[in-house]
């Protein structure tokens, strides 16, 4: 039996499958396309996402291929400098267009040892006390312990085991494409810079030899938004909008995305859990969507191989959708407001000015863009040390830094003290005893996705604590 299908191919699926690998998980991915689109609708990593490859080692990989950015705020079309004193080492996001970061994670995926299954259309599946099936369109029938359903806003998955997807249907809606332009480039940007005075919802951001990224405004909601705009209506709507077309001419891809908000009233149901889009969708504003499903699979990996390992503590699997159904809602919130913002009437406008007013404060700024980038998010875990809950920034040590030492996805008792021990979970913590100039309290148990389990110096708490995390002490 095959421990976990994971349903759906893109950067959450991957990523997913990445995290279980680590621990011996066999994973099957299935992907219902032939090949990759090639779209390019994520444009990047935030600073988030960026600390987790770095975690995991990828990070490398993905510099070498890409452009570090720093743009505070990044909310509403109101853009900031980078602000102080996030809490951070990796100050900066990443600009990768989706097929690439799509493309880091299917080697990194395969590397480990997953198998990839493209061509694989699941049309159906039920689960009992013992594990998953699941029906192909081909009439294979597949058996697993656990499935996750990554498999985007139309999710069938979500769908199969009666999941509610509550929230407001698209009132506006984008046309997004990649195309060449055969207008003259400063003639384009000259434009696009008029244009975008009062239109935040359009652009054409070159993308060499005179490929450009198209974005504008649609006329109205189209009643089948699965289908692809035209590239006549691209025109239309780029000559409505701008005035002129740009020449528009050899589409590579074109699409169509609503400001629609929706969220997975659970994340579990028995053996069948979902992630990324799958469980939320919302307006693009602000870059999140793509972030925000790699950061789902990385807190439900390590989770989900507990279970398949047989180590997990009681709760621990629920403690996904407890965690990350309250970052989903706050991204749904933020990207609600982003799209007030966006907006070309008086109200909306003198709102746009008021807000970017309020973010030349360094605290608004540094607010803001911690929301966006996902740095503030702290997962409730009681009462404690003001860094429980927290993800742990990449402190620097003597012998060199932390997250060099969490590649294995594995939890870690940082030691200071050199006075503390983990010995029975040595299985699923390592013990590292070094000192950082960086870190103020004398020991840390961090999660394997770096958010801080326990803090202070006292073996019998230490204890105590390992347990809800890491299960019950090998004999």
């Amino acid at each position: 039996m095959i421990d976990v299908i994971v349903v759906g191919g893109g950067p959450t699926g991957l990523m997913l499958s990445c995290e279980l690998r680590l621990h011996g998980v066999r994973v099957v991915v299935l992907e219902r396309l032939t090949e990759p689109t090639g779209q390019s609708r994520g444009q990047g990593l935030h600073t988030r996402s960026v600390e987790l490859m770095d975690q995991r080692g990828l990070l490398d990989r993905f510099l070498a291929v890409s452009e570090k950015f720093q743009v505070g705020g990044l909310f509403g079309g109101i853009v900031k400098p980078w602000p102080d004193r996030l809490d951070t080492a990796h100050p900066y996001g990443v600009a990768t267009p989706q097929p690439v970061t799509e493309r880091l994670l299917e080697e990194r995926a395969l590397e480990l040892g997953t198998e990839i299954r493209r061509g694989c259309e699941v049309i159906g599946l039920s689960q009992d006390e013992d594990g998953v099936t699941v029906e192909l369109a081909d009439g294979t029938r597949l058996r697993s312990r656990h499935l996750v359903g990554c498999d985007g806003g139309r999710s069938l998955v979500r769908k199969e085991i009666g999941v509610g997807f509550p929230g407001e249907p698209a009132k506006v809606e984008t046309l997004l494409g990649e195309m060449e332009l055969t207008e003259d480039p400063a003639a384009v940007a000259a434009v696009v810079e008029e244009v975008r005075r009062t239109q935040l919802r359009f652009g054409a951001a070159p993308l060499g030899d005179g490929v450009y990224r198209v974005v504008v405004p649609a006329d109205g909601v189209a009643e089948d938004r699965a289908s692809a705009p035209t590239l006549e209506e691209f025109r239309q709507r780029l000559r409505a909008v701008a005035g002129t077309d740009f020449g528009a001419c050899a589409p590579r891809w074109l699409s169509r995305f609503g400001d629609a908000t929706r969220q997975a009233e659970r994340y579990r149901v028995g053996r069948v859990l979902l992630a990324g889009d799958a469980a939320h969708i919302h307006p693009p504003t602000g870059g999140q969507g793509l972030n925000l499903g790699v950061q789902d699979a990385f807190n439900l990996g390590w989770k989900l191989a507990a279970v398949v390992n047989g180590w997990a503590p009681e709760g621990l699997l629920d403690s996904y959708h407890a965690e990350r159904h309250p970052v989903g809602a706050r991204v749904l919130e933020n990207t609600r407001a982003q799209i007030t913002l966006l907006g070309t009437d008086p109200g909306a406008t003198a709102l746009r000015e008021l807000f970017s007013r309020l973010m030349d404060f360094e605290e608004v700024n540094r607010y803001v863009t911690g929301m966006i980038t996902a740095v503030e998010v702290r997962y409730d875990f009681g009462e404690g040390h003001e860094l429980l809950g927290r993800r742990m920034r990449d402190v620097r040590l003597k012998r060199g830094r932390l997250y060099e030492l969490m590649r294995g996805g594995r939890g870690l008792l940082l030691d200071q003290t050199g006075r503390l021990s983990a010995a029975g979970w040595a299985d699923r913590v390592d013990h590292v005893v070094d000192v950082s100039e960086e870190l103020d309290v004398p020991a840390v148990l961090l999660r394997p996705d770096g958010h801080v389990a326990w803090a202070g110096e006292d073996q019998a708490d230490l204890l105590g604590h390992l347990p809800r995390w890491f299960g019950a002490a090998a004999d």
